[in-house]
């Protein structure tokens, strides 16, 4: 069993972390914010991920929160280009169908 993930965060991360829980734009940032709040005042990683958010969350994900936080700041919070499933279809990737054979 590993030891128990924590955040040590200091009086301005904190700050902005609030800021961006109570006024980010996109929902998964307010949530990304607040779990990383939980997590900085004692919460363990694994209740917040199962049930300190509005939706259960897999403890790894919540991990992976943290992890790219130290490692970046708010930014690596965020959604990265190129995430998700590629499009089944894209007609500029085929041409124009004209005169091609």
């Amino acid at each position: 069993m590993s030891a128990p993930r924590k955040l040590v965060l200091s009086p301005e991360q904190h700050r902005e972390l609030e800021h961006e829980r109570d006024h980010a734009t996109a929902p998964y940032l307010r949530e990304r914010a607040a779990a990383l709040l939980k997590i900085a005042d004692g919460m363990p990683l694994s209740v917040v991920a199962r049930q300190g958010l509005l939706r259960r969350r897999d403890p790894e994900t919540v991990r992976a929160w943290v992890t790219r936080y130290e490692a970046e700041g708010w930014s690596g919070l965020r959604i990265r280009p190129g995430r998700g499933r590629p499009a089944a279809f894209s007609p500029s990737a085929t041409g124009s169908g004209r005169g091609q054979s």
